[in-house]
């Protein structure tokens, strides 16, 4: 039977851990970052097509790359290099993971079309072989595919799986326009000049409690080295952060390397309460409610 098209829904992550060491002669930061997999999607939908082609609909697609710089373009050239055949495939995305939000939209785009392409052209590819090329297309892309909770060391693309024993609920405020990753770590760079960096070490009360599905330790426990960083380039996220604490939020953080800002709650009513809030403080251009883990990327339609 002929494939006409695939679609693999991939979901965004937050990092309930960032802990970042020193730049690397290569520019690069050693990392503990734990991931968390959340119910916020996208949705990349591949065919055959004269060329390479990309077309995003969506909250922000405007902002979008729609050249060979996306990653789902990327995923898709270098899965075809490896196998000597053409990436002629137009891919679409369906956006709904916050653009430039520290929520790893782009890399789950990248595994996307990643798995979506391997299906399409019946490659079979084993997981190994995709989360190699994961690894090429940046350091999020490999938890992209992988999904739940896994702890990223190097510069986050070699993956631990973690164990994660019950369900956590997040609220994400939308930040108005975006923040350069790089910029970001620049500017942590620049606060840390002088400073003796620590190696980041996994956190093993963070860790125990993913694996126990404890909320108010997990609580207790998120952290991210980016957070001063994001603050000094975008001083008003610190307003955002306040609101959903002051609304009941047990843990407030910024997400990644931001804009976006992560709001750990109790349940799905509390949940609710703290979105709405953030949403009339005007802090904000939107707030999403999200459970945790999600599953990694998989084909919904073929």
């Amino acid at each position: 039977m002929t494939v006409r098209s695939v679609t693999v829904r991939v979901p965004a992550k937050v990092n309930v851990q960032l802990a970042v060491g020193g730049a690397r002669p290569d520019g690069f930061h050693d990392l503990a970052n734990v991931f968390l997999a959340v119910g916020l999607y996208d949705e990349v939908t591949v065919r055959p097509a004269a060329s390479l082609t990309i077309t995003c609909t969506g909250p922000d697609a405007e902002q979008v790359p729609l050249d060979r710089t996306n990653l789902a373009a990327r995923a898709a050239e270098l899965l075809a290099a490896r196998h000597g055949i053409a990436p002629d495939v137009h891919i679409h995305i369906a956006k709904d993971i916050p653009v430039a939000g520290g929520m790893a939209g782009g890399s789950a785009d990248g595994a996307g079309a990643l798995l979506a392409c391997d299906t399409l052209w019946g490659l079979g590819s084993s997981r190994e072989e995709l989360l190699s090329i994961c690894a090429e297309l940046g350091s999020d892309v490999p938890f992209s595919l992988v999904g739940g909770a896994a702890l990223g060391t190097g510069r986050g693309e070699r993956l631990t799986e973690l164990e994660v024993g019950g369900s956590f609920h997040w609220v994400f405020a939308v930040a108005d326009g975006g923040l350069s990753t790089p910029a970001v770590y620049a500017e942590f760079d620049r606060l840390n000049e002088g400073l003796s960096v620590p190696a980041p070490v996994a956190s093993p009360a963070l860790l125990d409690a993913l694996r126990t599905g404890d909320v108010l330790a997990l609580a207790d426990a998120v952290s991210n080295d980016l957070q001063p960083a994001a603050l000094s380039l975008r001083p008003p996220l610190a307003d955002t952060l306040a609101v959903g604490a002051g609304a009941g939020a047990l843990a407030s953080l910024v997400s990644g390397s931001g804009p976006t800002t992560a709001f750990l709650v109790k349940d799905e009513d509390a949940a609710e309460g703290v979105a709405t809030a953030l949403r009339a403080s005007g802090t904000c251009r939107a707030a999403r409610v999200a459970g945790a883990p999600a599953m990694g990327a998989r084909a919904v339609a073929v």
